[in-house]
């Protein structure tokens, strides 16, 4: 059953909202894939809190006019399903690691920075870390030292107290 016009006007202000707050958009086309697996997928998309949404191209299109992302209308062509997200690698990392597992899913382009990425750059996108990962990986680095610090202190307080213990009982 088609939309009517308010149906549309509803839809085009909820993408255009998510896109008013997105660093990345990627698209990809996905004719063939069964429900559970897009279950499957939209389930991972909330997940990693991006926003996953089969839309009619003409109303993604209309959402994007006047935004970094306009240069990507030309891409929207064909059934399409499109991953938003504020994160800039999240959108692209979960359509990736789907698209590894499910070869219906075909990644066709993107948008970072208001560069239109094409299916390479997509993955490429995808394969750096995320925000998350990177502070992790940070705050590891930064505890290196203290927790070496700490290591190297017990380790001297044990060697000592073991050494002092033979020479408490030989003056006694």
């Amino acid at each position: 059953m088609g939309l009517n016009l308010d149906d549309k006007k509803a839809v085009v202000a909820e993408v255009s909202v998510k896109v008013a707050s997105a660093q990345t958009i990627v698209l990809a086309a996905y004719s063939g894939i069964a429900v559970g697996d897009l279950t499957r997928l939209r389930a991972q998309a909330r997940q990693s809190g991006v926003y996953l949404r089969v839309v009619k191209n003409t109303l993604v299109r209309r959402a994007v006019a006047d935004t970094p992302f306009a240069p990507l209308a030309e891409q929207m062509t064909g059934p399409l399903i499109y991953s938003i997200s504020e994160d800039p690698v999240a959108a692209a990392k979960v359509l990736s690691d789907f698209a590894k597992t499910n070869d219906k899913l075909v990644l066709k382009a993107g948008c970072y920075g208001g560069k239109v990425l094409d299916k390479a750059g997509v993955q490429a996108l995808a394969s750096i870390p995320s925000r998350e990962e990177l502070l992790a990986r940070l705050l590891g680095v930064m505890q290196a030292p203290v927790s070496g610090f700490a290591r190297a202190l017990a380790a001297l307080a044990e060697q000592r107290g073991g050494a002092a213990a033979p020479a408490e009982t030989a003056a006694a």
